[in-house]
This record gives C-alpha cells, structure tokens and sequence, in this order.
C-alpha cells in the first residue's frame, strides 16, 4: 500500500448557504466511501506564494493554482486514479493532480 497526496486545482466556490452544505456534504460522502484509505483528508488552501530559485517571491498562486489536498492510501497509482475520478471537484470543473509520496 502506498500514499498518494491529491491536490485539487480549481472548482467552483458559492457563496450560497444551501449550495454549500450540498458541497461540503458531497465531499463527506466521497471521504466516507473511501473508509480508512483517507489518511488525512486535508482542507482547502489559499493563493500560494512560489520562492523562485533566485529568491524572488511570485503572489499569484502559480500557472495552475492549488485549491486544496488531501491524503490517500491506495494499492497503486490505477487505484489511486480511480478513488479520486468520484471526488466532487470534478463535478465544478476543478481537476486533480495525483503523486506517490515517497518514503525516504
């Protein structure tokens, strides 16, 4: 079994009370079917800062800002792909980048 971070880019964002719950709940029941592969279910970010290798700042959250992360064990990096093709960013345009951490 391995760890996989996921990082959300994009999705929608509402300012609507019952949308929201609707979101947020979305998001629970995809955690919960998912059971103990979530190690850690993460939350949402905001606008990142780059540190360039020359030590200048970039404040624009980058070409492909990331909108949240979360932790997942999974058997394989298929595995991995299919948990996260059920997530609720999906649904509001938002996409998701999958990585093996790797243990040192």
């Amino acid at each position: 079994m391995a760890n996989y971070l996921f990082v959300y880019h994009g999705g929608g964002k509402t300012s609507d009370p019952t949308e929201l719950e609707s979101v947020i709940q979305a998001w629970r029941d995809w955690f919960t079917s998912m059971g103990d592969a979530v190690i850690d279910s993460g939350n949402p970010v905001g606008l990142s800062t780059t540190v360039n290798s020359d030590g200048t700042l970039v404040n624009n959250g980058g070409s492909n800002p990331a909108s949240g992360y979360s932790l997942i064990a999974a058997t394989s990096i298929e595995e991995a792909c299919a948990q996260a093709k059920a997530c609720p960013i999906l649904t509001s345009g938002g996409s998701i980048e999958i990585a093996e951490i790797i243990d040192i």
